[in-house]
């Protein structure tokens, strides 16, 4: 069996490690290179940091040595990138905008300070809105770009194009969308021996463009969960038929 991981190069070395384990060969194929950015972040009125992705802890890392403020993290990856950056005040949310946003206003103080949301120059959702909805200030910095991949390589459209991808995992609309638009542009629009594995239901919709054998949702949007529904698919033959 064969799987493609589409994240970019420092967020696929621990995904594809887990699949190695499960048997699998393993495809990387960045669509998204991560270009951090030097940035000045004036922190003297922050309060805590809302990192939405483990890229934007380590260009936050890259930018200020400073450990001591409360970093809300999205999800457990991002959690796990901050405490390896040394920030020692982690809160964990449940892995999308919308569960760290209701876990800000449960836990945090509005009249503490503004909170900086450290993103790329692509965002998903509306952090700022929801949050603003409390009374929170909410600042961004963008400190690093994720620019799209132009093309698929041709090893990777061969591959495709003799059936010997079995499956395929998206953790971004913003990768899916790339990945459909490069498939068609490639002669790729049926992918019909393909299992796709997207992160959430937004990731599956911008998917949905091609012909795949199946498209499958993880629970939660965590990488753990799509491993998990992976594996439930592998025991039930699902991920075979």
């Amino acid at each position: 069996m064969r799987a493609l991981i589409t994240r970019p190069l420092i967020d696929a070395a621990p995904l594809a490690q887990a699949l190695e384990a499960r048997g699998f060969d393993v495809i990387v194929e960045p669509l998204l290179d991560i270009m951090p950015l030097t940035v000045e972040l004036p922190l003297d009125d922050v309060q805590g940091i809302l990192a939405t992705s483990a890229n934007g802890v380590r260009a936050l890392a890259a930018n200020t040595t400073r450990r001591d403020l409360t970093l809300w993290a999205v999800g457990d990856a991002t959690a796990r990138e901050a405490e390896r950056s040394g920030f020692t005040h982690i809160e964990i949310a449940g892995g999308d905008v919308t569960h760290l946003a209701e876990l800000v206003a449960r836990k945090a103080d509005p009249k503490k300070g503004a909170l900086l949301h450290v993103s790329g120059s692509h965002m998903a959702g509306d952090l700022a809105g929801l949050l603003g909805a409390h009374k929170f200030d909410v600042r961004r910095a963008v400190l690093y770009e994720a620019r799209a991949a132009e093309a698929l390589s041709p090893e990777l459209v061969t591959l495709f194009g003799h059936g010997l991808v079995d499956f395929a995992l998206f953790f971004s609309p913003r990768t899916a969308i790339s990945f459909v638009t490069l498939a068609s542009a490639a002669g790729l629009d049926d992918l019909s021996a393909v299992h796709a594995y997207a992160l959430s239901v937004a990731v599956a919709g911008a998917l949905e463009p091609l012909a795949w054998r199946a498209i499958s949702i993880a629970g939660q949007p965590t990488q753990k969960a799509m491993l998990a529904a992976i594996d439930a698919d592998l025991a039930s033959g699902a991920a075979k038929d």
